[in-house]
Parts: structure tokens; C-alpha cells; sequence
């Protein structure tokens, strides 16, 4: 008799189960960023949400969620409930931060990845006046200089921080004494203090500064991206390039939600986002941010893992953590 209200059990959960999974969704579903408005991160939420509308049948509503280096909004969908109405746009932050600090409040795997959305290039740059046409040019001035040369991050194990520091790791220079870092906050600060002759060169999202690279003020010298951008043909990858650990740095966005999410709502949403792939809203919207769509071109879990394990290495081979 046990046995058959077990087996009745199962089978009622399991029915349950897949009807929930044939009305998901029922309701709109809340994606989360975890960095303010107007980010790079902003920009991809919202072309999903727009994009991914007619494919899900309702709508996507995008919160922000900014703190902690995108932790505070990570933790809140890890915290959410496993039922496909809280998702998270997330970052190369979702990994790297945790590489980089111990203490981190969510671990690079605490999630259900539901697929990759684009790669966002980072984009070597100087001033259009400067005296370097390549990037050879500018490691040798800053060999030169003996450590006065200067670049802009956000922050020494920041994304934009790990730009710089692989290329000088990667020319044979001391990625932390080689130049030096001035410290500014937001994209738009950074690619300010360049302009303004505040610092020597950057590495930074490409979205803040193409509108600086189409104007002519700046000049980029290197893509930190999978491919060379449409918009930028001329201009090498750092793989091309042979730089090999900065070659595997670029910014990019991806679909997690809670972990143990049911698999047929995680098929759903990559049902969803093949159809995203090819969609004109979703392809434009990319373009104009100066992304490239990965939707479905890569393992996802798999990508996380490497990306958090490059971080990982780096800081402990540049000394942030210990070995």
C-alpha cells in the first residue's frame, strides 16, 4: 500500500509538473539587473526584455538592482524562488567577483544557466593625437617610461582593471607597477579623464566609446572580444594579436536564474532565445551597443566555469589572493 501512495505520489507531482511547465509563463516575468541604469548591463536587460516578448507571451519587466559590484542584485535572484519569474541578467561580474574576493556573497555557481546573450568588446584606446598607431607602440612608451604612464579602471580587479594588467602581464611588463591605475567610477568618467589628457590610455567597454571613436577624439588600438567588431574591422582582436591571457578577457551578458530551475521552463527560455537569436530588434539593438550576439554559441555552465577559474588565476597570479 506504501508503495502505491508513493508511486501516486510521484506521479501527481510529476503531472503537476508538467502542467505548470505548459502554462509557464502565466504572468510577466521580473528580470533583474544587478548594476544601475545605463550600463552596459541596462542596455542588454532592456533589448531582452524587448526582444523576448513575442516569443514568451508576456511581457519581461526589468528592476535594477545595483550594489556591491552586482552582488546585491545576484543574491536576490538566488533567493528567489525557482519558477522562472525572477531571472538575472548577469555579467562577467557574476564571476568575476567571486574569483577575486573569498568572501563574496554568492559563488560563481549559484545559479541555473539558462544561456549566453552576447560578448561585450572592450576596446584598447588612446587619444586620437597620440603618437601610438599599434599596440606594440604603446607597450614599448609605456616600457619606456619606467611606471609614469597611466590608464584608467574602475578598479585594480575590475574587468577594466584586468584589461590592462593581461596586455602589460602578457608584453612581458609587471602588469602592476608597469603603468599606473587612476581610479574613476561609471564608463563615462573613464572615458572623461581620458579625453581630458587626465590618463594615457584605457581599456574599456566598448559602449562608452565608440561615440568618442566615431567623433575622432579617440583611437582604438585592440578589441578584447571573440571577433573583430562590425564597426571597427581594421582593428585587431588581442588574440589575433598573440596576447594570449588578454585574449580570454571580454565583457559579456548571459540568462541565469535560481538555482534548480525546472528543466522545462529552462527549455522554454532557450526556445525563447533561439528565436532571439535571429530576431531584428534583438541583432540591431546589439549592433547599436556595439555587442555580439552569443545566443546560443555557447556552453554556458561551461563558460561560467572558465571564466571564473581565468579570474581566479589572475588574481592569484597578480597577487590580489593568496596562492
Amino acid at each position: 500500500m506504501k508503495k502505491l501512495i508513493t508511486g501516486l505520489t510521484l506521479a501527481a507531482t510529476m503531472a503537476a509538473g508538467a502542467a505548470f511547465a505548459a502554462d509557464y509563463p502565466e504572468k510577466a516575468v521580473t528580470l533583474v539587473i544587478p548594476y544601475g541604469p545605463g550600463g552596459a548591463s541596462d542596455l542588454a536587460g532592456r533589448a531582452l526584455s524587448e526582444s523576448a516578448k513575442p516569443y514568451l507571451g508576456q511581457p519581461v519587466t526589468v528592476v535594477n538592482k545595483p550594489g556591491a559590484g552586482g552582488m546585491n542584485g545576484a543574491r536576490f535572484v538566488t533567493e528567489s524562488d525557482a519558477d522562472g519569474y525572477t531571472l538575472l541578467l548577469a555579467r562577467v561580474g557574476m564571476a568575476l567577483t567571486p574569483a577575486v574576493n573569498p568572501q563574496a556573497s554568492v559563488d560563481w555557481d549559484a545559479y541555473t544557466f539558462v544561456g549566453a546573450l552576447e560578448a561585450t568588446p572592450m576596446i584598447l584606446a588612446v587619444k586620437s593625437d597620440a603618437p601610438y598607431e599599434t599596440v606594440k607602440d604603446l607597450t614599448d612608451a609605456v616600457t619606456e617610461s619606467g611606471g609614469r604612464m597611466a590608464y584608467a579602471a574602475s578598479g585594480a580587479t575590475s574587468i577594466d582593471g584586468f584589461t590592462v594588467q593581461t596586455l602589460l602581464s602578457d608584453a612581458g611588463l609587471d602588469p602592476l607597477t608597469a603603468a599606473t591605475l587612476v581610479p574613476y567610477k561609471g564608463g563615462g568618467a573613464l572615458a572623461t579623464a581620458l579625453l581630458g589628457g587626465h590618463v594615457d590610455f584605457l581599456a574599456i567597454s566598448a559602449g562608452s566609446l565608440m561615440p568618442h571613436i566615431e567623433s575622432g577624439d579617440m583611437k582604438a588600438l585592440m578589441v578584447f572580444a571573440p571577433s573583430r567588431m562590425d564597426n571597427l574591422p581594421d582593428v585587431p582582436t588581442a588574440s589575433e594579436l598573440g596576447y594570449e591571457q588578454a585574449g580570454q578577457v571580454t565583457g559579456w551578458s548571459a540568462l541565469y536564474a535560481p538555482k534548480d530551475l525546472p528543466a522545462d521552463v529552462v527549455a522554454k527560455w532557450q526556445g525563447v532565445l533561439e528565436q532571439v537569436a535571429t530576431d531584428e530588434t534583438w541583432l540591431t539593438l546589439a549592433e547599436r551597443r556595439g555587442s555580439i550576439s552569443t545566443v546560443g554559441s555557447i556552453d554556458m555552465p561551461a563558460y561560467a566555469k572558465a571564466q571564473y577559474e581565468l579570474f581566479n588565476g589572475l588574481a592569484k597570479k597578480f597577487g590580489y589572493i593568496p596562492e
